[in-house]
C-alpha cells in the first residue's frame, strides 16, 4: 500500500500538472511553436453557461489573439482610414485596459478576405511585438503590456495584393518576421521602387537588427517559422514559393538547407512537424493545392505528397503521430504522418474556412468564415463531437490558455469555459 509520502508526492505532481496545463501562455500565432496545441479541456459545444464574457472590439480584423498570465493582446483595424488598433484586455473580464492607435494609409487588400488587422502578435514576459504594413511602410513595434512604446522600426516599402498577412514570432532573445512580398506595382503609375523579400531578426530589447536573410521576391508568403531541435541545437523553419521549405540557423541568420522546389504556388500555412518529418502547403484560389511532407537536413527531400482536396491557408494540427489536415473547403482528413498511410478523410459542415484549426486535448476545433465552430475527435476514427454557430464573420485562429479558450470574430471576443 502506498504510504503516506507516496500518496503527497503524486498529489503534488498532479497539482503541478494541471497548474502547468492552465498556466500555459498562447505567446503567438497558434501558440507554442506554432503548433495550435493545449491539453485544456475545452467543451465540444457550448451555450450561453460556458461563455465567461464576450465583448465588443473596436474596428475590424482577422488576426487572433495572443495571451500572457492575465493579459490578452490583439490587433484591430478602421476599414474606412486603415488606422490600425493595438489592444491590450483583461483576460479575466475582457475588458479594454488600453489602446493604441496608428495611422496609416488606405491600400489594396483582397476584396473579400483579408483586412488592415491581420497579423498576430507575439508576447512573451516583458513585451509584445506587432507588424502591420501599407505600400510605402512594412513597421514592427515593441510595446510593454501596459501599451507604452519600446521601439519601433520601420522596414520600407511592402507590395502585396492580398495585404500583409505574416506574423511575428519569438526565438530567446530575437523577434523574427518573414517578409515576403512580391515585385513592385506602384498604382499611382509612378515608377516603382524595387521590393525585396528576406526574414529578419531584431534583438527584443533594443530593436537593432541582428540578421537578414535575402529571399526571392516572386509571390509573397506568409508562413511564420517554427523551432526544430537538430542534433548540433536548433534551427528555424520556414516556408516560401520560390525557397520551398528550408532550416535558418537562430543565431546567424544562416540558411542551413533549402528544399527549393517543393511548391510550385503562394505559401500560406505554416510547417508543422509530425513523425519525423516536415509538412508545408502550397496552393492558390483558383485551386491546385498540395501538401508536401519534407524529410528535412542537410540532403532534404520529398517523402510524399497529398495532391487532392489539400489546405491552403489552414495550418494542420498534430496529436502524436497522426497529423490532421484541414481543407479550405472543409475537407478534413487524419494521417499517418510517418508513412502518408490516410486513416479518414471527411466533408464536415459549414462553408469556408480561413482560420487553423488548433487541439484541445482530445479534441480539434476550427471555425468557418460564418462563424461556424466545428469540434472533431483527434482520432484515428472520424467522430464529429459539435457545432457551435457564433453567426459572426470569423477568419482566425481560437487561442487556448489559462484553461480557457479565445475565440474572435472580426467584431468580438469570446472566453469559453474549459471543463473541469
Amino acid at each position: 500500500m502506498p504510504s503516506a509520502r507516496s500518496w503527497f508526492a503524486l498529489a503534488l505532481l498532479i497539482a503541478l500538472v494541471a497548474r502547468s496545463t492552465s498556466a500555459q501562455e498562447w505567446p503567438r500565432f497558434r501558440g507554442p511553436n506554432g503548433t495550435g496545441e493545449s491539453e485544456t479541456n475545452t467543451p465540444a459545444q457550448w451555450g450561453e453557461k460556458d461563455i465567461a464574457w464576450k465583448v465588443e472590439l473596436p474596428g475590424f480584423g482577422h488576426g487572433s489573439p495572443v495571451l500572457w498570465g492575465d493579459r490578452i493582446f490583439l490587433m484591430s483595424a478602421d476599414k474606412a482610414t486603415a488606422t490600425r488598433y493595438m489592444l491590450g484586455l483583461d483576460a479575466k473580464t475582457g475588458q479594454e485596459l488600453w489602446r493604441r492607435s496608428y495611422a496609416s494609409k488606405v491600400h489594396k487588400l483582397h476584396p473579400q478576405f483579408s483586412s488592415y488587422a491581420c497579423p498576430t502578435p507575439a508576447v512573451d514576459a516583458e513585451a509584445v511585438y506587432i507588424v502591420w504594413s501599407d505600400w510605402q511602410h512594412l513597421v514592427i513595434t515593441a510595446l510593454d503590456h501596459s501599451g507604452k512604446d519600446l521601439w519601433q522600426r520601420d522596414l520600407g516599402i511592402f507590395v502585396n495584393q492580398h495585404g500583409f498577412g505574416s506574423s511575428p514570432m519569438i526565438y530567446q532573445d530575437l523577434v523574427i518576421v518573414n517578409c515576403s512580398q512580391e515585385p513592385s506595382k506602384d498604382p499611382t503609375g509612378k515608377a516603382p521602387e524595387p521590393t525585396e523579400s528576406f526574414v529578419v531578426a531584431f534583438e527584443k530589447d533594443t530593436g537593432k537588427e541582428r540578421w537578414r536573410l535575402p529571399r526571392l521576391t516572386d509571390t509573397a508568403s506568409y508562413s511564420v517559422p517554427c523551432v526544430r531541435k537538430t542534433a548540433e541545437g536548433e534551427e528555424l523553419l520556414c516556408c516560401t514559393t520560390k525557397e520551398g521549405v528550408f532550416g535558418i540557423d537562430p543565431k546567424s541568420g544562416k540558411q542551413n538547407w533549402s528544399l527549393a522546389d517543393a511548391f510550385s504556388m503562394r505559401t500560406v500555412a505554416s510547417p508543422v512537424m509530425a513523425g519525423g518529418l516536415v509538412f508545408g502547403s502550397t496552393g492558390s484560389g483558383a485551386g491546385g493545392n498540395y501538401i508536401v511532407a519534407c524529410k528535412p537536413g542537410q540532403n532534404p527531400e520529398v517523402a510524399y505528397e497529398i495532391r487532392r482536396e489539400a489546405n491552403y491557408v489552414p495550418t494542420p494540427v498534430v496529436k502524436g503521430e497522426l497529423i490532421f489536415f484541414w481543407s479550405d473547403a472543409g475537407v478534413v482528413r487524419c494521417v499517418e504522418a510517418s508513412t502518408g498511410s490516410e486513416l479518414w478523410k471527411e466533408r464536415v459542415a459549414g462553408r469556408a474556412y480561413f482560420g487553423s484549426p488548433v487541439r484541445a486535448g482530445d479534441k480539434i476545433f476550427c471555425v468557418d468564415d460564418g462563424g461556424l465552430v466545428v469540434s472533431l475527435a483527434a482520432d484515428r476514427t472520424y467522430k464529429e463531437l459539435g457545432k457551435t454557430n457564433l453567426k459572426e464573420e470569423c477568419r482566425t485562429t481560437p487561442a487556448i490558455a489559462g484553461g480557457k479558450m479565445y475565440v474572435r470574430t472580426v467584431g468580438h471576443l469570446y472566453c469559453i469555459q474549459g471543463e473541469k
